[in-house]
């Protein structure tokens, strides 16, 4: 499409899951990895970051490069992502997003997957090297959306059950939100499993009820938010993507045409139907010149699925079969950008057309 610039990967997020992470509740943007070798250490944060970390919580760095631009990351780790040679980004190798990222550049989904640029070592740390996606933006807006029905998978579920780990660090973050949620038994321990706060965050955002949750959302002027946790109301959705378009009918247009793009090349990918994705997230960008864009990211929960499987990506999951709601929650997006086109004046003759 003419109004999407070349692909670069995203100066941003880390493959965590940002209701799911084990030291904070910055995980999102770029995967929560569920490998073994993958428990990935966070290193002492950027001087440059301690000054606005007060500012921006949930962007683990903000850090010049190329044309003085701001790298932003919207959810994730501190230390996730280092500057790399000629426009490229490094982040934390995690074994699932390599093999995903590989598989990906000979599907048809690769137009809209960061390009993967092969292992790079830094400082002693093994990083996978991706194009930067924001590298030809100026100034962008970036909004960064969860998808799916739920952001764990089975697995972490059998582990939990086979070995509980309280977590006193969730049973936190849960009686911040909702000092009701908890059971009689969690208010005793002070704790609770990971999976049960996984379940109840996609319960109390609109990840259960819409398949998708915004994660972020960072503007042109600077200001940024990770104020979402509880946002699950459609029209309250709305508001959100108006804002984040600058109700820019024109804006909003082009991202339901890539989103419409999107799902069609997702019905059709051999890679997405046979795998299980979790924890991935769609990157929205876009900047003053009317250059948009929208990318898949984050593959560290991607997993191929058991033999004789097929994923459709919109059956309710129930456990065992595996299914993910991605397109479910693509669909919705789609409907409620497009709600939010029909809400705006035209920009010119030209007009969304209806899902």
């Amino acid at each position: 499409m003419k109004d999407e610039p070349k692909i670069k990967t995203a100066r941003m997020r880390s493959h965590r899951d940002s209701s799911d992470d084990d030291s904070s509740e910055t995980d999102s943007l770029l995967g929560d990895c569920m490998c073994d070798d993958c428990l990935l250490e966070e290193k002492t944060p950027l001087m440059q970051w301690k000054k606005i970390r007060t500012l921006v919580h949930w962007s683990p760095f903000v850090q010049s490069y190329k044309r003085r631009y701001p790298w932003v990351q919207l959810a994730g780790h501190q230390g996730n992502f280092e500057c790399a040679e000629d426009g490229d980004i490094l982040k934390k190798h995690c074994p699932r997003e390599q093999e995903a990222l590989q598989a990906l550049m000979n599907d048809v989904l690769r137009p809209y997957i960061p390009k993967y640029k092969g292992e790079a070592e830094k400082n002693g740390e093994k990083y996978i090297q991706m194009q930067d996606l924001l590298l030809d933006f100026e100034n962008p807006c970036v909004m960064d959306c969860k998808l799916g029905t739920r952001t764990y998978i089975e697995e972490e579920l059998k582990k939990a059950r086979e070995k509980p780990k309280l977590r006193k660090d969730m049973y936190q973050k849960m009686i911040e939100i909702d000092p009701d949620e908890p059971t009689e038994e969690e208010r005793a321990q002070e704790a609770i499993i990971k999976p049960r706060y996984m379940q109840w965050r996609e319960n109390v955002s609109s990840s259960a009820s819409l398949g998708f949750r915004i994660e972020g959302i960072k503007k042109a002027d600077g200001t940024s938010s990770r104020n979402f946790k509880t946002t699950k109301d459609r029209q309250e959705i709305q508001e959100h993507f108006t804002s984040f378009a600058d109700a820019d009918r024109k804006t909003a247009e082009k991202y339901v045409s890539t989103l419409k793009a999107i799902r069609a090349t997702l019905e059709s990918s051999t890679f997405f139907a046979l795998h299980e994705v979790i924890g991935s997230s769609l990157l929205f960008i876009h900047d003053k010149s009317g250059k948009t864009g929208i990318w898949i990211i984050d593959f560290g929960k991607t997993i191929p699925l058991p033999d004789s499987l097929t994923n459709d990506h919109r059956t309710p999951w129930v456990e065992g079969n595996h299914e993910d709601g991605y397109l479910f929650g693509v669909d919705n997006l789609i409907n409620i950008w497009t709600s939010v086109c029909e809400s705006l004046p035209s920009n010119d003759s030209s007009s969304s057309s209806s899902v």
